[in-house]
């Protein structure tokens, strides 16, 4: 399985970018998918996940912003990231996994929000 992150750039604060992660294989469409990021200093954190049958949960710090959505027809997964701020500046990687089966990551996308 590859898994490639692709969307990423660099937006002024208040704006918006769309992440995608297309997926190889024949796992995409009854696996959990989800998007991570690291900023620089810190710990790889939680963004968002979005189960097989479309199942959500957002970290705190980006609900009512941020969207996460999945087409199993096209093996993608996006998230939709709106009135983004400095602090979302991060390197953002997008996960599949089935726990204690396997576990992918992609190869990160750099977002970067100037003020």
């Amino acid at each position: 399985v590859q898994l490639q992150a692709s969307g990423g750039g660099l937006v002024q604060a208040g704006g918006s970018l769309r992440l995608s992660c297309a997926a190889s294989g024949t796992m995409f469409s009854i696996t959990t998918m989800g998007w991570y990021r690291q900023a620089p200093g810190k710990q790889r954190e939680l963004v968002a996940t979005i189960t097989s049958v479309g199942s959500t949960n957002y970290a705190d710090s980006v609900k009512g912003r941020f969207t996460i959505s999945r087409d199993n027809a096209k093996n993608t997964m996006y998230l939709q990231m709106n009135s983004l701020k400095p602090e979302d500046t991060a390197v953002y990687y997008c996960r599949m996994w089935r726990t204690l089966a396997y576990d992918f990551w992609g190869q990160g996308t750099q977002v970067t929000v100037s003020s």
